[in-house]
């Protein structure tokens, strides 16, 4: 049973004009589906998926649903009885409730965060194609983001009256859907709270990110690039396009990623993250954070935490 990436994330905007101009002149995303709703589909150059974000017109900002996708169409059912064992309420929604989508099973994390598992999606290609295939594209605009590489979850977290749905999701995702943890934050009396925790079903450092906070939201959809050059060279076209920039390039101490974390024009936290940072695999021991070190593992040039990125998600 193989749950093997993230599939695509739906985020709502409030002004679709701006946030496609964004997604597509700044991150280097092209549509490829347009619905009868005036929902958009869009996928970065390197996917070969359909689309990997789609985009539904709405009056707030924030997260509609993350998909993960399932390596065969008949483990959807596995997973299903597996996840109703677990003591979840599951939904399986027929083929063709997204467009070029199949069947998909849909269910609700301890957080409130809407999650989906599907097998099927039309494969189109990446933008290079798969026969004799040139290192990048020459229709690349903006950033020209490889692919959407993860997404960072905030999780009801009130350890003084018993909350903690970042453990909570941890056990769910470890037990059910067989994510594996590579990193973690721990803080409170001796250690003894875990406050962030990073998952991975790859050789990536993550594949989903949870951290505690006093409500449920999204923090941030990630976007992966080559290198430390293109981190800065898209620093370059967010200012270029006046884009607001939550923080400037730099490095994480968890993952030891390479980072610029920027908002679209709807207030929708957006990174575009670069390097590999470790082989991440089942047996490597987990990397644990402490709380005198919060700063540097968020941060590790500065070592200190900005109160925009700690308050603010939708």
């Amino acid at each position: 049973m193989a749950v093997m990436r993230i599939g695509h994330i739906s985020v709502r905007v409030m002004d679709m004009e701006a946030a496609l101009k964004h997604y597509t002149n700044v991150l280097g995303m092209r549509v490829t589906h347009t619905d009868a709703d005036g929902n958009q589909y869009l996928k970065c150059w390197d996917e070969w998926d359909k689309y990997s974000v789609v985009l539904t017109p709405s009056d707030r900002a924030g997260m509609n649903h993350v998909a993960y996708k399932v390596e065969k169409d008949a483990e959807l059912d596995v997973l299903k009885q597996k996840i109703k064992d677990y003591g979840f309420a599951v939904a399986e929604l027929p083929a063709g409730t997204l467009p070029a989508c199949g069947r998909m099973l849909q269910f609700t994390l301890p957080s409130g965060h809407e999650m989906r598992l599907f097998a099927e999606k039309e494969c189109v290609g990446t933008d290079v194609g798969s026969i004799d295939p040139d290192p990048w594209p020459d229709s690349i605009k903006g950033a020209g983001a490889h692919w959407l590489d993860h997404c960072l979850l905030m999780c009801r977290f009130d350890p003084e009256k018993g909350v903690n749905t970042v453990v909570d999701n941890t056990k769910f995702l470890k037990e059910v859907l067989n994510f594996f943890q590579t990193e973690q934050v721990m803080v409170g009396p001796n250690g003894s709270i875990q406050l962030a925790s990073f998952l991975s079903l790859s050789s990536k450092p993550h594949d989903l990110a949870l951290v505690g906070a006093p409500t449920s939201g999204l923090h941030h959809l990630s976007f992966f690039l080559d290198s430390w050059h293109d981190i800065l060279k898209a620093g370059d076209i967010m200012a270029k396009n006046r884009v607001r920039i939550d923080v400037a390039p730099t490095r994480h101490g968890l993952t030891r990623g390479e980072t610029i974390y920027f908002f679209d024009p709807s207030g929708n936290r957006n990174e575009t993250f670069a390097g590999l940072g470790y082989q991440a695999q089942r047996d490597r021991p987990v990397t644990t954070w402490t709380e005198e070190n919060l700063g540097r593992s968020i941060f590790y040039h500065t070592r200190e935490l900005t109160e925009s990125f700690i308050n603010v998600y939708t």
